[in-house]
């Protein structure tokens, strides 16, 4: 998901984000639209879902393309409370190493809101991102009983 305007773009914004240090190029995805959904809710102001103009972007991955995963028992193991604000420089640097290596085009992570959930990275560097296509892009529209913070 992504505002109407992104919705084909396939470089990322170079913003910070919990996987990702500033100047960082990556794409954010959900496991399922409905954990998206919840994401941007977390990160959202007010009513700005209800004045936003988003679309949901359904990519298609080929079965082969191989993909890198940080565990929850990884992050456990580095911080108990990695899903805390206040402790985005591990998981960045976690994203950083990742993006560096050049190992695979997607990442795969729990969730911070819900971690039995999983989020996945894409690298529009890495030479397998070109295999990742955008199969459909369509309107979305938030039910205006969400409220974000």
């Amino acid at each position: 998901m992504s505002q109407t305007k992104y919705a084909h773009d396939r470089k990322g914004s170079g913003i910070d984000g919990r996987w990702n240090s500033l100047g960082q190029y990556v794409i954010y995805t959900g496991g399922s639209l409905a954990l998206f959904c919840l994401e941007k809710l977390a990160h959202s102001v007010g009513t700005s879902l209800q004045s936003g103009d988003f679309s949901v972007i359904i990519i298609e991955v080929p079965d082969k393309l191989a993909i890198t995963e940080i565990t929850i028992e990884q992050l456990n193991n580095l911080n108990p409370q990695w899903a805390k604000v206040i402790n985005y420089p591990i998981t960045q640097q976690l994203g950083d190493e990742w993006l560096h290596k050049m190992e695979t085009a997607i990442l795969k992570v729990p969730s911070a809101i819900i971690d039995l959930e999983y989020n996945y990275l894409l690298n529009p560097a890495h030479p397998d991102f070109e295999k990742i296509k955008i199969r459909s892009v369509s309107k979305f529209t938030f039910d205006p009983r969400l409220k974000a913070q």
